[in-house]
């Protein structure tokens, strides 16, 4: 399995595909072991990506250290180092938006084009649902919460009239937080990054993004409201804004939104 010892932190990665280089920066909770990994969505077929799992998550170490923000950027960036990559296409995803956005204001050179997808900037701009809160929570009721808040559609009377279905997401996000949970360090991790997430502001360094950035968003999601998107884009110069159906998890919902985004990746969306 491949490691890449960063600074303070051993790091598991997986590179896979042929095409332009593309980092992906996951979510909340990210762990590649967890499905579906994005070499098995539609967007594997056109890049080259890297992925990994962030500090005090998955396979990579777990320091019961204070987090920040700038700790997750300057991992992407001892990574893209250790892989020999100086410069590429990077794609953030809610929690890996956050650091996707730090990243390339911190680290512009490197980033050819950038997608921030269902994010939030912090500060004036809004934050995404403060996820810390339900820290602790049961597995089945933390699950419930983080599926009603992702899709907004999802209230009482949807879930009555599609408990079938409802029932399925809900087995399927208990089993997805179960992988790695007996793992030493595990929950320490998981609280970590929140901490960290929840310090999150990169509302007013935003202007200085030069690069080519898409914003992309589900109508219905209630972690990183459309209004925090709109936010960013207004605050970015040049951007382009888009939403899709859906919620939190838009990218796999609307069968438009992959499609939107390898087309901004390969410019031939601006």
């Amino acid at each position: 399995m491949p490691f890449a010892d960063l600074k303070d932190i051993r790091t598991y990665f997986e590179i896979s595909g042929t095409g332009p280089r593309l980092l992906s920066i996951s979510g909340t909770g990210g762990d590649l072991r967890r499905p579906p990994s994005i070499f098995y969505m539609p967007i594997a077929q056109h890049f080259e990506i890297l992925a990994y799992d962030q500090r005090g998550l998955g396979r990579t170490s777990k320091p019961d250290i204070p987090y920040t923000m700038a700790d997750y950027a300057a991992d992407a960036v001892g990574l893209l180092d250790v892989v020999g990559w100086d410069r590429c296409l990077v794609i953030g995803v809610s929690f890996g938006g956050m650091v996707a956005q730090e990243f390339a204001i911190r680290n512009p050179q490197k980033v050819e084009r950038l997608v921030l997808a269902c994010t939030s900037s912090g500060g004036p701009g809004g934050a995404s649902y403060p996820l810390i809160e339900l820290d602790g929570l049961p597995a089945e009721e933390y699950a419930r919460r983080s599926l009603e808040l992702s899709d907004t559609r999802m209230d009482a009377k949807w879930q009555r009239e599609n408990a079938s279905q409802f029932k399925s997401l809900l087995d399927q996000a208990i089993a997805g937080r179960q992988i790695g949970a007996d793992e030493p360090g595990h929950a320490m991790g998981l609280r970590r990054q929140l901490e960290a997430r929840a310090g999150h502001n990169t509302y007013g360094r935003l202007p200085g993004l030069k690069m080519p950035v898409y914003i992309c968003g589900g109508r219905h999601d209630g972690i990183a409201k459309p209004p925090n998107q709109e936010a960013l884009h207004k605050q970015i110069p040049g951007s382009h804004l888009e939403f899709f159906e859906g919620g939190h998890n838009f990218r796999l919902q609307d069968p438009r939104a992959f499609g939107q985004i390898i087309a901004f990746l390969q410019g031939k969306l601006d």
